[in-house]
């Protein structure tokens, strides 16, 4: 979804574990077509995972719990689309100063240059 979303070219982060999908030959293949850096800890190290453990348990709790049960597959991967939409567009997230990930982002690039544009030190 920020592959699609973004179409900036800019340096995109992919957060995952090291479980079987980094064994997956189609995976690597996409990651690598974006130029998209994986962002795994070392074999072991729970700490890197701790964003993401959060942010999974909001999911949990906001949409798979609270919006109950769903009558096809389709329809949950309509509901899953329509939440990552809400959490990044609208819901007003208080660590970034009570504003969206998608405003605090558009303030972030409007601050900093590309990094195709800064010069190395």
């Amino acid at each position: 979804m920020a592959i699609r979303r973004r179409h900036t070219g800019a340096d995109l982060t992919h957060h995952s574990d090291r479980g079987v999908q980094h064994r997956a030959l189609r995976y690597t293949e996409r990651l690598e077509q974006e130029a998209a850096v994986a962002s795994v800890g070392s074999k072991g190290d729970s700490y890197d995972n701790a964003l993401v453990e959060a942010l999974n348990s909001l999911f949990k709790a906001e949409l798979i719990r609270n919006k109950g049960s769903w009558t096809s597959i389709n329809d949950l991967e309509i509901a899953v689309a329509e939440y990552v939409d809400w959490f990044n567009q609208r819901r007003l997230h208080g660590e970034l100063g009570h504003v969206t990930p998608a405003e605090h982002e558009a303030a972030h690039d409007a601050t900093e240059p590309p990094a195709s544009l800064q010069k190395a030190s």
